[in-house]
């Protein structure tokens, strides 16, 4: 028979390791410490932040994208050179047309007499008249055309040259054409009305936005030969 030998096993070797082990868990960080420092409600001295000044400005965009075309509007806020500038205002336009009002009140209204004074004899002429003539009128319809046409080129020409240059281009031109009526018109004429001084601001308005398209021509032509007309 057969013989058997039983043989006793050792128990293999554990160890015990405790439950909280099992699971590794990180150190827990350290708690900040917070100091507290003494402060003041007032600043006394300007803060200053050098690195905002050197970030680039972000203009913010809206992009709308329709059936594959791309309509892109910017909205460009703050922007110094998108404000819109300060119109000028104009006063010396005014100023001369209530002399005009003013004088022809006092000569056909009231009968100021000196008023006539003012008026460009041809035979014996004063210096002054071919000045104080520009302000003289005959009648209400010399007076309102002219006055018209006066505001119309007149403010042109203070709103780009100013007003000193508006006063001087009325007075010179205006007695320039005195000079030359005195010079063409017989002795016994008299001559009054600003038509010279209109015309004089026509042409300086139209030599301060001159341009050679041939819509702005067509357009001095025709308001050129309205102005003819009616003054």
């Amino acid at each position: 028979m057969a013989q058997f030998q039983l043989q006793t096993l050792k128990p293999y070797p554990r160890k015990v390791m405790p439950l909280a082990s099992l699971y590794h868990t990180p150190p827990l960080p350290k708690l900040l410490t917070i100091r507290s420092f003494p402060c003041s409600s007032r600043l006394t001295k300007p803060v200053k932040f050098p690195l905002l000044h050197s970030l680039p400005t972000i203009q913010p965009r809206l992009v709308c994208k329709m059936s594959g075309s791309d309509i892109i509007s910017e909205l460009e806020l703050g922007r110094p050179g998108d404000r819109q500038k300060p119109e000028k205002r104009v006063n010396g336009v005014f100023w001369i047309i209530l002399l005009n009002l003013g004088i022809y009140v006092a000569d056909h209204l009231f009968q100021v007499q000196g008023i006539q004074s003012l008026y460009l004899y041809h035979r014996w002429p004063a210096w002054y008249q071919f000045v104080t003539s520009t302000f003289c009128h005959a009648n209400w319809k010399h007076l309102s055309s002219n006055l018209f046409f006066l505001y119309i080129f007149g403010k042109l020409v203070e709103e780009e040259e100013g007003n000193f240059a508006l006063w001087l281009s009325y007075i010179f031109t205006g007695a320039g054409a005195n000079i030359v009526s005195w010079l063409v018109l017989p002795r016994n004429a008299v001559s009054v009305g600003a038509s010279g001084s209109v015309f004089g601001l026509f042409a300086i308005s139209v030599l301060v936005k001159m341009s050679w398209d041939w819509r702005k021509i067509l357009e001095v032509l025709i308001l050129g030969q309205f102005v003819i007309e009616k003054v």
